[in-house]
């Protein structure tokens, strides 16, 4: 028995189906107990394997996009703050933008929960199969300008532009430079191109984005593409961080609500 247990092992990694070893002690038990016929049995191996492959794919897909915290839009206690569009939200939740290359943008008072419903969407998108990448935006733009530096601009960029989805955390948070509103111009663009999706969060209304850039003209046509052809999501309300103190009967240790 145990040369043939050595020789299916060996099988089974050459033909990289290894992770059946997992179940397949449990699932013969099954069959020798008649609870499996023959094909009923290998239909079971092929199911562990498959959900073995999902869940191992789910779980990089995850820790490439890099959350701040693994949040979900069932976590999220919409009854906290009954001014918030939870039904707008709920349906972004179908994620027929995603599937369209369409984009979002968060905005409202800070603590309401933009960064929270960011997130979750991502996660969200990450069950679908979706490659997802989280930043701050600041950090992307320093991203992309250590890139004119060492000539790896290029690269920086495609990497950012790749993804299914971008979000894009606490963006026009300041004024930009010249060098940071041409690098976000490309970005945009880019995505754009590509028909690949953004969301951004933003406690400033979008319309108050343009004097943020040293450029009127970058501004119009980043702006233009990114503005008007997203879903706005306009998240007002107390702030939703004071039923999170510490202390409190119903605080739990969930991320900082944006």
């Amino acid at each position: 028995m145990a040369i043939i247990d050595t020789a299916l092992h060996d099988s089974l990694r050459t033909l990289k189906l290894s992770g059946m070893l997992h179940t397949l002690e449990a699932r013969l038990a099954q069959a020798h107990a008649g609870e499996l016929g023959h094909l009923e049995f290998l239909q079971v191996l092929c199911h562990d394997e498959i959900t073995r492959r999902e869940t191992m794919s789910m779980t990089r897909r995850l820790r490439r996009a890099r959350f701040e915290q693994t949040t979900t839009l069932e976590e999220f206690d919409f009854a906290a703050s009954p001014k918030l569009p939870a039904a707008q939200i709920r349906d972004l939740a179908a994620l027929r933008w995603l599937h369209a290359g369409e984009s979002i943008v968060l905005f409202g008072p800070v603590g309401v929960g933009k960064t929270h419903v960011a997130q979750a969407l991502g996660h969200l998108a990450i069950r679908q199969g979706a490659d997802v990448r989280f930043h701050k935006t600041s950090r992307a733009l320093a991203h992309l300008a250590g890139g004119h530096a060492d000539r790896t601009w290029p690269r920086r960029l495609a990497e950012l532009t790749r993804p299914d989805l971008l979000i894009l955390d606490d963006f026009a948070m300041r004024e930009l430079t010249a060098g940071q509103a041409d690098d976000l111009y490309e970005l945009v663009s880019d995505r754009a191109r590509a028909g690949r999706s953004l969301i951004t969060t933003s406690n400033r209304s979008p319309v108050d984005w343009y004097p943020l850039f040293p450029n009127p003209v970058v501004a119009e046509s980043l702006l233009d593409r990114l503005i008007n052809t997203s879903h706005q999501v306009f998240m007002n309300g107390p702030s939703y961080r004071p039923n999170k103190r510490p202390g409190r009967p119903d605080s739990t240790p969930k991320e900082e609500i944006r």
